[in-house]
């Protein structure tokens, strides 16, 4: 169950089964474990929720329509997660308390009618009994199981219903035609006087209304399973979707992924270095935009959707991050890009494994472009689709894949129903589809070993898979007479660096192909390189001797390099007096200028004309200035005038607060988060007492697991000792957490925080929900919980 379920089990460790129960009973750990689920287990615990608990089996099995094999491993998958498992009695099902609150009105039931007259008097019950011509005895309760038998009767609730005047019964259908929680205004405060028609449903529990007799009336959940008929089944899909496939075979698998890993580690290794180069713009409203994101895979030959997503994944493990206004590589960047080609690889598939969202998306709901790198936050429907995907490619036979990346949806939408597409998807799933494709992840169809790795959590095995798969950087070149470095493999970082430096590259892959032009090797030349350090250096990579046609080609382009040369300057110091300009130039009191000589009557002046007018007039010479077109200039004083400052400052550029998120943590594994092993843990909790007591500030039971614990104890009143000790890990580990928080005006929110802070009352975060930091009241918090990841 553990492993099912490792939110219970997740840092601070529970201490007795009473907290392990706590934590499983939680309506937001229910509903997370319940978008994990695979269509036929959701159904099931549908129709679990509506019936309630304790529930026979064989009114589960009517229910579906379906019994045997087709639902036992559905029921064992729903014990596993602790959501229903059989009583004690045979052939008896329980189910969590909170499970029906996982749905407004499971398969469009609203309340049972036991629920709905658990508030009303003897003498309401009596009538009711009396009229259903049942014996209700002289007890409420006694009353009350008496009308629950009657319509737990499916065979005398419809002989009822179909005595049922012909208004009546036509009342009764557009109630539970209209919704799960059909409307009926009573009298009361609604000022509605109920009709015959009314009354007469009303009178035999058919319609219940509300306890203070006005507000909503509603048809029991038994009522309307009635109504249904008894043919009708709730909706079961125990098998799931069979899209198109094709035979392949595990060589062609490894193959295309071999290549598909190779294209990927190159595709991201030069783009990388091109940001290392010239970091990426970003934009005032964060991330990286769409015309910064061409201008980067232009540059490296790479489209869009392969840009987004090494960037994404750069970005989850840390080798980018964003600093004044641009996004530059980190210090983990330099030591990944001299890892070998497998470990590179495996740190960036793991980083996308963790992304919760889709990173190659490139448009909203309503088309606009989105943003790069930094700009999404964690979608539960995302993480879903990624983890559906793979789990429906696991569960293909052997030897079949996928025909097309449109038959996806299907099998994804029944192993994780609340899988979202990308909005710019033109069918369920394709842009994910194709990210795994571009990984290596997916290969002819069906899941590679990369993802079955991956799907595992078993990262050894993801490297091993990498090593086998991807071969070592090479450390050589072949350079033909056609002025082309060819490489087979993957380049180490030296030679991709001393080639992308000397050539213009023309093929990435499994082959990296490069070609000398006369201006690539001017390039080097204008980088400080010689003739002959370019040739040394290719010499040493090179296999084999340069062929003559490259070393024709250096020597021609370093002969030609610098006959033309152009010098940067402040200003030109001329004169017709040869001996002026000589004095000048060997002025030291002018030293700070920076002249060059270039002639007899002119010097070259590193400093702009107003400094340099300057300090000529401060040595006793008295210069003139002279405009662009040669004349003599006129130097007036400027005048201010009101506003003049606040223009300038209007013009300068505005320095706003950036919003931009840090590097994201690498995600620990749940085995690495948990403090023992599942086994050790059942263990121990076994031998624990099933509760622990609550401290008492005044001395006696348990202590306090942190000093943060007690502090938190005395002044967030309304949780549980369980959740106290979430909240204190959360605020000692650095840990985000989610709460559910209420607020002055009664509302409440769930909430997921960062970065807390404890000043009792209050508690400091970063929340996530509105992008900024707030304070929040601890006696206001409701519940706590660890954020799932």
């Amino acid at each position: 169950m553990f492993a099912a379920r490792p939110d219970a089990v997740l840092p601070p460790e529970p201490r007795t089964l009473g907290e392990v129960a706590e934590r499983l009973e939680r309506v937001g750990a229910v509903a997370g474990v319940l978008s994990r689920l695979p269509l036929p287990c959701l159904q099931v615990a549908e129709a679990v929720a509506a019936l309630g608990t304790p529930l026979p089996r064989g009114a589960l099995e009517s229910l579906l329509g379906v019994g045997g094999e087709r639902l036992e491993w559905v029921l064992r998958a729903l014990a596993d997660h602790a959501l229903v498992w059989p009583g004690d009695a045979d052939g008896e099902l329980h189910a969590s308390k909170v499970l029906r609150a996982a749905w407004e009105a499971p398969l469009g039931l609203g309340p049972g009618l036991e629920e709905l007259l658990s508030g009303r008097s003897a003498e309401e019950l009596r009538r009711i009994a009396a009229t259903l011509r049942v014996s209700g005895g002289t007890r409420k309760q006694q009353r009350l199981d008496a009308v629950l038998a009657h319509h737990g009767d499916p065979e005398r609730l419809r002989a009822l219903i179909d005595s049922a005047p012909v208004r009546a019964r036509e009342v009764l259908e557009q109630r539970v035609g209209s919704g799960p929680e059909p409307a009926l205004v009573l009298y009361g405060s609604g000022g509605h006087v109920p009709s015959a028609a009314e009354r007469w449903l009303l009178e035999r529990a058919l319609l219940v209304g509300d306890l203070h007799g006005y507000g909503s009336a509603r048809v029991p959940a038994e009522v309307v399973l009635a109504l249904r008929g008894p043919d009708w089944c709730a909706p079961f899909d125990p098998d799931p979707p069979v899209p198109e496939v094709v035979a392949t075979t595990g060589a062609e698998v490894e193959r295309e992924t071999a290549a598909s890993a190779i294209a990927f580690v190159e595709q991201a290794a030069a783009l990388l270095a091109a940001c290392a180069d010239r970091p990426l713009a970003v934009l005032k409203s964060g991330g990286v935009g769409s015309r910064e994101l061409a201008r980067a895979g232009k540059a490296v030959r790479c489209e869009e959707p392969v840009v987004r997503l090494v960037l994404e994944c750069a970005y989850a493990a840390g080798l980018v991050a964003y600093e004044g206004g641009a996004l530059l590589v980190t210090e983990a960047y330099d030591a990944w890009a001299e890892q070998e080609p497998a470990e590179r690889y495996a740190s960036l598939v793991e980083a996308w494994w963790r992304l919760g969202f889709t990173a190659s998306a490139s448009r909203d709901e309503d088309g606009k472009a989105l943003p790069a790198v930094g700009r999404a936050g964690s979608c539960a429907g995302c993480r879903a689709a990624k983890e559906g995907l793979l789990v429906a490619a696991s569960a293909l036979p052997e030897g079949l894949g996928v025909r097309d990346s449109a038959g996806w949806g299907a099998p994804v939408s029944w192993y994780r129903p609340f899988a979202d597409a990308a909005p710019q998807d033109s069918a369920p799933f394709v842009t994910l589809v194709r990210e795994a494709e571009v990984l290596g992840v997916l290969a002819r169809g069906r899941l590679a070993p990369p993802g079955v790795a991956l799907l595992r959590g078993d990262s050894r095995a993801l490297r091993g898979h990498a090593g086998r798969l991807l071969p070592g950087s090479v450390g050589t070149a072949r350079v033909g007479a056609d002025l082309t470095a060819v490489v087979t493999g993957v380049p180490s970082r030296r030679l991709a660096s001393l080639l992308d430096g000397l050539a213009e590259r023309e093929a990435r892959g499994a082959a990296s192909v490069w070609r000398f032009t006369p201006v690539s090797l001017r390039r080097a030349l204008d980088a400080g390189r010689t003739a002959e350090e370019i040739e040394a250096g290719l010499s040493e990579v090179v296999e084999g001797a340069l062929p003559q046609p490259l070393t024709y080609l250096i020597a021609d382009t370093a002969r030609r390099h610098g006959r033309v040369r152009v010098a940067p300057a402040g200003c030109v110091i001329h004169s017709d007096d040869t001996a002026l300009i000589a004095e000048i130039a060997v002025r030291r009191e002018l030293s700070g200028l920076g002249l060059r000589r270039l002639a007899p009557t002119v010097l070259l002046c590193r400093t702009a004309p107003a400094g340099a007018l300057a300090a000529l007039r401060a040595v006793g010479y008295a210069p003139a200035a002279e405009t662009e077109d040669g004349a003599v200039g006129v130097e007036r004083a400027a005048t201010a005038r009101a506003g003049s400052a606040g223009a300038s400052r209007a013009e300068a550029p505005r320095a706003a607060r950036s919003s931009l998120p840090g590097p994201r943590r690498p995600r620990e594994t749940a085995g690495a988060r948990g403090a023992v092993s599942g086994a050790d843990l059942a263990g121990r909790l076994l031998a624990a007492p099933d509760h622990e007591p609550r401290p008492n500030p005044l001395g006696g039971g348990p202590a306090y697991g942190t000093g943060t614990e007690e502090i938190l104890d005395g002044y967030a009143k309304e949780l549980t000792l369980t959740d106290v000790r979430q909240l204190a890990y959360a605020l000692d580990s650095g840990e985000p957490v989610t709460i559910e928080y209420a607020a002055a005006s009664g509302s409440r929110t769930v909430r997921t925080v960062s970065d807390l802070e404890m000043d009792p009352p209050y508690l400091y975060a970063y929340c996530h929900l509105r992008e900024d930091d707030r304070v929040f009241t601890l006696a206001r918090i409701r519940s706590v919980l660890p954020v799932q990841r």
